[in-house]
């Protein structure tokens, strides 16, 4: 897998900070591109963080939403349908509904749909402050 370093954890405080809440999917618009279709619930401060950014993604079978990558923000990443295969820190992993990924800041790691249906997954990444 190739290794591409990328940060979208917005810490722009000009963002808006996250409110008390729910943000409903039907109000999102999804960036869809090579069979992905990602939907960002949140990307900016918090209370406790400069900068988290949240969402889903659908992927197609054979899909991938980019290559393997690094970023300085530690993440969370949630299957809820589909299988696939997850790469974190050198070791590939077949994973179905319920695995969840963990990575720390700067650890090449990936997804890709190895199914014949759509693999849903959910992220969180988060900058803490003064980092």
């Amino acid at each position: 897998m190739a290794d591409k370093n990328q940060s979208v954890v917005d810490v722009d405080a000009a963002a808006g900070k996250l409110r008390d809440g729910v943000i409903d999917l039907r109000a999102l618009t999804a960036d869809t591109r090579n069979g992905c279709r990602v939907f960002v619930h949140y990307n900016g401060p918090t209370d406790q963080l400069s900068g988290m950014c949240t969402g889903m993604a659908v992927l197609d079978p054979g899909a991938s939403p980019h290559p393997p990558h690094r970023h300085p923000e530690e993440e969370f990443l949630i299957v809820a349908d589909g299988t696939g295969e997850i790469e974190c820190d050198g070791k590939t992993t077949q994973v179905g509904p319920g695995a969840v990924m963990y990575c720390a800041g700067n650890v090449l790691h990936g997804i890709v749909n190895t199914g014949p249906v759509p693999l849903t997954f959910y992220w969180s990444k988060w900058m803490a402050k003064g980092v």
